[in-house]
């Protein structure tokens, strides 16, 4: 497919990390860990297509995972990085996986990834995900005035965070103004209700989960260490769909250590 340039933040230098959102969400999303990540590695924060300030597909150009990651890695030669670490949250877990079993990255770090629902449980993250984009539609004076609230925020946080509390106003509103205006959510969501992600990934991988997910609840880890016998899984104790701002520390050191030990793997194949 033609390249879709993507929207992105880039600081630091050294081994290359991508950092890819979930749905309906942005690139801002892993403000809480860039700067601290970028003092170690190349870090590339990234909107996808049709989220944040990334333009979407073209007309007629379908949000499945084949297309996203031929678009991610167009995007990757563009920016002149070769098999990058990526990192990725719901969608983006999802993405990172589908990266990882194409061959096209030194190594995953999976985050809630989608793909692990059952029948009824891929209806029941949607739901909330609907219900998120519905509200996003309200005037944004009033998005602003529910954003500097604390009350709003915990409402606007609930799904997606065990701790909404520590959100910034700015933060909420900015959360708000991308799902209000992401072109690529619809047609990410209906590509989504049939997804499942069973493939095997060789490079190494870590797969966690935020034992307080109330949009992809942590039972559905269980699913994940069948299918991915592979891969180290860890539990988030505390955290919620989006641990970034619940325990940013905890998603370091887990990017730290699937870096390490893709290193490592790698030395021990030369």
């Amino acid at each position: 497919m033609q390249l879709s340039p993507l929207a992105h933040d880039r600081a630091g230098t050294g081994e290359p990390v991508v950092l890819i959102h979930g749905i309906g969400h942005r690139r801002g999303a892993w403000q809480p860990i860039f700067d601290q990540l970028s003092e170690r590695y190349d870090v590339i924060a990234v909107d996808l297509a049709g989220f944040g300030e990334s333009p979407g597909y073209p007309a007629g150009t379908p949000y499945t995972m084949d297309n996203a990651c031929a678009d991610l890695a167009a995007n990757f030669e563009a920016w002149g990085v070769s098999r990058p670490h990526v990192v990725g949250n719901s969608l983006g877990g999802a993405l990172a996986l589908e990266l990882g079993a194409r061959d096209l990255v030194s190594s995953v770090t999976a985050i809630s990834p989608a793909g692990f629902f059952g029948r009824v449980e891929r209806f029941q993250a949607l739901l909330p995900l609907a219900v998120m984009r519905l509200a996003s539609q309200l005037p944004d004076r009033v998005l602003q005035v529910v954003s500097r609230s604390a009350a709003g925020r915990r409402l606007v946080g609930a799904p997606l965070y065990a701790h909404p509390e520590r959100m910034t106003a700015y933060a909420t509103y900015q959360d708000c103004l991308a799902m209000k205006h992401s072109t690529g959510f619809f047609p990410a969501a209906r590509s989504g209700i049939g997804y499942s992600f069973e493939e095997p990934v060789e490079v190494p991988t870590t797969v966690a989960w935020g034992t307080k997910d109330r949009l992809l609840p942590y039972r559905q880890s269980r699913t994940a260490r069948l299918r991915l016998t592979g891969a180290r899984h860890v539990p988030l104790k505390d955290c919620g769909h989006v641990p970034m701002i619940d325990a940013p520390e905890a998603i370091i050191d887990l990017i730290d250590e699937v870096v390490a030990r893709a290193a490592t793997t790698g030395a021990d194949v030369a």
